[in-house]
């Protein structure tokens, strides 16, 4: 049975405790640039899979607002699950993304070569030299 993918979260870094429990840090909504093109240095995709039994192959990637250029590109990453009870949690590391354009990029993830969730991660270059600052206290 294909498994349903439960979750799947972009941040800046991931740790696992010792009891199993994965910790996500800097769960990113987006990104800001103050140049483009921009490199990320490192940017971690997690995934977390359910509701399957047997073992199957993930591939992810990152796709420019044109929807043909691929940014960036994981290996795949086989998931096992002995039932449909159990659940499986993949953790992929990007290295130096480099990003050259603003505009809508998006994440995709896909199992045995079709695509089970694309959603947006949305660039956005600002001058931060034009930022607003805050208004004086009285």
């Amino acid at each position: 049975m294909i498994p349903d993918l439960q979750a799947s979260l972009l941040c800046d870094d991931v740790r696992q405790e010792r009891n199993g429990k994965f910790i996500l840090i800097g769960i990113f909504e987006g990104l800001i640039v103050s140049q483009l093109p921009s490199t990320f240095h490192r940017i971690c995709l997690v995934n977390r899979w359910c509701c399957g039994d047997g073992t199957f192959m993930q591939r992810s990637r990152i796709v420019a607002p044109d929807g043909k250029t691929v940014v960036c590109e994981g290996q795949q990453v086989p998931i096992k699950l002995a039932g449909q009870e159990q659940n499986a949690t993949s953790v992929e590391v990007f290295m130096n993304m480099r990003v050259q354009t603003e505009g809508t990029h998006w994440v995709e993830v896909l199992l045995d070569q079709q695509m089970r969730m694309r959603y947006p991660l949305h660039v956005r270059k600002v001058d931060p030299q034009k930022q607003q600052k805050p208004a004086p206290q009285e």
